[in-house]
């Protein structure tokens, strides 16, 4: 999977429900998706926040991405604005303590970034699959794609791959099949819970979860899904 900053509880769903859950490391940076942003409620509405990188050239990995120079600064404004919005949450001050955490990690590069913070979700929500980085996994040059993927799957002995819904657009089962794979899709349920009074906006990061609902609730959610 794709390293995502404090991505929505789908991605949660999956760690937990794997035996070895592999994030890429050396996979290419791209704009416009969730590696470096989400989404958090601010007063009724969702509200996408985005840590700045430094300019750089498109074709860098994640693991080559570094956070902007201002990023501490930025940081600061950002936990801020967190605060303001989730002051009066139910758990917001073990949320609190966690985010602030993962902001104040001192390391410019995007990938450890996201990757401690990844680390520190999974310890508070009592996670404890193993995160394999993909850089470590030998799979030989060039391969793209679902390739890329029956590759790591074989170098780490697995017989069945889960990808989130959304990959059905991108895998095919025949394909895994023929090399001895059998591809499953997770599809989280609709869940929803108290955000204030206000009405429900669904998907937002984790730490939406995290503000609103105590550690056994989330533990509930995690099994909130279907493997089709």
């Amino acid at each position: 999977m794709q390293p995502y900053l404090f991505p929505y509880i789908g991605y949660w769903q999956l760690i937990s429900t794997v035996d070895a859950f592999v994030i890429y490391d050396n996979v290419k940076y791209t704009k416009q998706g969730w590696i470096n942003r989400n989404r958090i409620l601010v007063g009724r509405k969702d509200y996408l926040f985005t840590v700045p990188l430094k300019k750089d050239s498109d074709s860098l990995d994640v693991c080559q991405r570094r956070l902007a120079e201002s990023f501490a600064q930025d940081s600061a404004s950002l936990v801020s604005r967190i605060e303001s919005a989730y002051g009066n949450a139910s758990n917001f001050q073990d949320t609190i303590e966690l985010v602030s955490r993962c902001f104040r990690f001192d390391d410019p590069n995007l990938f450890n970034f996201i990757y401690y913070s990844v680390t520190q979700v999974c310890e508070y929500l009592g996670i404890s699959t193993p995160i394999v980085k993909s850089s470590t996994i030998s799979t030989g040059n060039g391969l793209k794609k679902e390739h890329r993927v029956m590759a790591i799957c074989k170098a780490l002995g697995a017989t069945e791959y889960i990808n989130p819904i959304g990959g059905m657009e991108l895998y095919n089962r025949e394909e895994f099949k023929l090399e001895g794979l059998n591809l499953v899709f997770l599809k989280s349920k609709d869940i929803s819970y108290k955000q204030f009074d206000n009405e429900f906006v669904p998907w937002l990061s984790i730490i939406d979860v995290m503000m609103f609902n105590p550690k056994d609730r989330i533990s509930e959610m995690l099994n909130e899904f279907d493997l089709v």
